[in-house]
């Protein structure tokens, strides 16, 4: 086959009906890829292959789509092979080829909208796996049919338009899609409205899906909302079609002026009372609730001078209600005619019709009540002096009723008075004082008492009024002032030291106490000879000595006056210690000592002291004869029951000898028992005589007799005791006594009572056993247990 019949039938193989999509003969084209021309040797490409046309959805399969030739070998020794999308790659299994007849198939249905295109490669082998020829391309076109219907964006499309609008207003847009091949008639998409309600308001632009008004009449109040079945389809309108739904909703404009329902409303009220409600006035609006195009406001035109009346709107019903703001007095005003205008908050649109009822009467009846007494005068402000007496006026707490048309008895009593200072009089309100008031008084506040009176009439059920009485309790100059310190202390050389410092303070409130006045008394003028005294400032003087004084304590009299009115003066005595001092004025030790014992005690302090000294005192004999009772039943429960011959008891001597070692100045008969010297007849001895007792003292009471039971020794040693204590002629038994000479040591040490312990507890017995079975009992009974 020559050159020219190749390129013939290349041409042919353009010009067969694959290009269509269309399948066309069984047998497939052949096509010759890898022809080369004769010449010198140069190789160039026998032709390119264009592309191959294919319709989606072919349902014939497998197809033959084309068959490729090289002329390179005999028939049979050429192997033929494809690579690519479709066939390799995914979608695989799409094409295929014969690789000894070099035939390709189409062995799936295609789908456009999913590739619209594949770009294989062809190879030409020989037998042994050689290349014969360069790859060369192979491109397989999907061709568009229109197998997709067109899509609307939304199922819904909503819009809004204010009512009244003019033509050509847009509202919304509807939009959809195609799948198929744009640049056909598959997806050239034509919109068109299919149903609105009469007449019809709205348009469609075909191409764009555009929503727009066409005429005038758009009114809320007469439709609020629209409805439009909306289609699309594709064929520029021939094709296959779907549809949407269009909702338009107009919004509202203040095309409407807010109504009372009525000319004249009718209300009744309470008099006395502010903050309630009247009544409501009904209106109507027919723009859109709870807009501001629907939302009324009232305004009292005429009729309430005193702004005693107002009126709000509910949210809710749009009323108005009218409510009192100041209390009414049926008294002084029965009715009210009331002119109300109601109004939309936004303005009114200029082309909106004029209300007919856009104001309205409203008659206010106002009803008679008991009302509540009211005081001429609250709160009452009033002022006391200070120290009032009982029965004094403090002020007249009066009330009128204003219920001019009820006859009606006030009466007056207390409900707050902390103090009970105050007395009402029931009938006229009339208060006096029943009392002193204290200064002290916690509820006085600032000079201020407070008390909280009550009025009540005598109606059915009656009215109370509260009123509060605040009474100044006014300063009174009733104390003098007070000399500070009363005692000081001055160099005896004038020249020395800058003087004694004085001050004075006063209990009053000013302007009772400061500035303070200093003078030397009137009633001495002698004073005036010695001293002088000069004002420093208002509540301090200077005094000085003209000359020089002994030293020692001096007294002066000083007369102290306030500023108050009257004016309350004191006259007070100062003792001033005269002292030597050095060159600055100061005093020197010694005489500072002389100073110091010789300072004046004032009377309290005494009174304290002597008070004190007294209490000491009875604590001390009380304690004492607690004490002494205490003793007085242990040793008679001791002493009880004794059947021993004791040997010890108290004598008295005059004689006291050399101590334990001179055994001569003893009479040892004096140391049997009492009883055993009765029986031998023998004198009982003188009654002892102390040597250290004054001369010239009555004689003392007659000395006691021993006692002849030993059961009776506890109250012979008692009754020695007392007798001891009540001699007037010795000193107590417990005073240190002096006696002679008694000798050198004593292996039983002191028994002074001066140097014992106060109690029997803090004594020490132990000693005793070493003197004798006879002590070592007495150490068992008043020895440590």
């Amino acid at each position: 086959m020559d050159a020219a019949l190749l390129l013939a039938f290349g041409l042919l193989a353009q010009g067969l009906n694959l290009s269509t999509g269309v399948p066309g003969p069984r047998k497939p084209n052949t096509l010759f890829p890898w022809r080369r021309t004769p010449g010198s040797g140069r190789v160039r490409r026998a032709w390119v292959i264009p592309p191959i046309s294919v319709s989606e959805n072919h349902k014939r399969i497998p197809f033959p789509l084309v068959q490729i030739k090289s002329d390179k070998q005999p028939l049979g020794g050429v192997i033929y092979s494809i690579q690519g999308p479709g066939v390799d790659k995914e979608p695989q299994g799409i094409f295929s080829i014969d690789k000894f007849t070099g035939k390709v198939f189409l062995n799936a249905m295609l789908d456009r909208e999913k590739t619209d295109h594949f770009r294989l490669r062809a190879f030409a082998l020989d037998l042994g796996g050689s290349t014969l020829e360069d790859p060369t391309d192979l491109e397989i076109v999907v061709v568009d049919q229109n197998d997709n219907r067109p899509v609307f964006q939304q199922d819904v499309f909503t819009g809004h338009v204010l009512e009244g609008s003019a033509p050509g207003t847009f509202v919304t847009r509807a939009e959809a899609t195609d799948a198929d091949d744009p640049d056909t008639d598959n997806a050239a998409l034509r919109y068109s409205i299919l149903a609105q309600s009469e007449p019809e308001l709205f348009s469609i632009d075909e191409h764009t899906g555009e929503i727009r008004t066409v005429q005038v009449g758009l009114d809320r109040e007469v439709v609020a909302m629209y409805n439009l079945s909306l289609q699309v389809a594709d064929m520029s309108g021939d094709g296959l079609t779907a549809t949407a739904l269009a909702i338009i909703t107009l919004d509202d404009i203040n095309d409407n002026a807010p109504e009372f329902t009525r000319d004249q409303f009718f209300l009744e009220a309470t008099e006395a009372v502010s903050g309630v409600d009247v009544g409501r006035l009904e209106v109507q609006d027919r723009d859109l609730p709870g807009s501001p195009n629907w939302v009324a406001k009232f305004t009292i035109l005429e009729g309430d001078p005193d702004g005693q009346f107002t009126v709000r709107t509910d949210p809710k019903t749009n009323e108005g209600v009218l409510s009192v703001m100041k209390p009414l007095d049926h008294e002084s005003h029965e009715h009210y005619r009331l002119l109300v205008s109601v109004e939309n908050e936004v303005p009114l649109q200029v082309t909106a019709p004029r209300a007919t009822r856009s104001q309205a009467m409203v008659s206010v009846h106002v009803q008679d009540t008991n009302e509540a007494p009211l005081f001429q005068e609250n709160p009452l402000r009033t002022s006391l002096a200070e120290g009032a007496v009982p029965g004094t006026p403090v002020a007249t707490f009066s009330a009128h009723d204003p219920d001019t048309e009820q006859l009606q008895r006030l009466s007056y009593t207390k409900d707050y008075d902390p103090e009970d200072w105050l007395q009402v009089d029931q009938t006229t309100g009339q208060i006096h004082t029943q009392r002193v008031l204290s200064p002290a008084s916690p509820f006085l506040k600032d000079g201020w008492y407070r008390a909280i009176i009550l009025v009540s009439d005598n109606a059915s059920p009656p009215c109370t009024a509260t009123g509060t009485l605040s009474v100044e309790i006014l300063e009174v100059n009733d104390h003098a002032p007070v000399l500070i310190p009363p005692t000081g202390s001055l160099c005896s050389e004038p020249a020395r030291g800058s003087g004694l410092l004085l001050g004075a303070t006063d209990e009053d409130l000013p302007p009772h106490g400061a500035p303070f006045h200093f003078q030397l008394s009137p009633r001495s003028p002698a004073l005036a000879q010695n001293w002088s005294i000069s004002q420093v400032n208002v509540s301090h003087a200077l005094l000085r000595l003209r000359h020089r004084l002994p030293e020692g304590v001096h007294h002066v009299s000083l007369l102290l006056r306030d500023s108050g009115q009257p004016q309350q003066q004191r006259e007070q005595p100062l003792n001033v210690s005269v002292c030597r001092c050095a060159l600055d004025g100061a005093c020197l030790p010694g005489a500072a000592a002389l100073r110091s014992g010789s300072t004046g005690v004032s009377l309290s302090a005494l009174v304290v002291v002597l008070g004190s000294v007294t209490v000491l005192l009875l604590l001390i004999v009380l304690v004492a004869v607690l004490a002494r009772c205490q003793r007085r039943s242990r040793d008679k429960g001791l002493l009880y029951g004794l059947q021993d011959d004791l040997r010890d008891n108290i004598l008295n001597y005059d004689e006291q000898g050399g101590g334990e070692e001179d055994q001569d100045a003893y009479d040892l008969s004096q140391l049997r028992h009492s009883t055993e010297l009765a029986a031998l007849g023998g004198p009982l001895g003188r009654p002892p005589l102390r040597m250290d007792a004054p001369s010239g003292r009555p004689p003392g009471p007659p000395p006691l007799l021993l006692s002849t039971s030993p059961t009776d020794i506890a109250g012979f040693i008692r009754d020695g005791l007392e007798a001891a204590d009540g001699d007037p002629s010795v000193p107590p038994y417990d005073t240190a006594l002096i006696y002679d000479y008694e000798g050198d040591g004593s292996v039983a040490g002191t028994l002074s009572s001066i140097l014992s312990s106060l109690g029997d507890e803090d004594q020490d017995y132990d000693y005793l056993r070493d003197w004798g079975p006879r002590f070592a009992r007495l150490a068992d009974m008043y020895g440590h247990q």
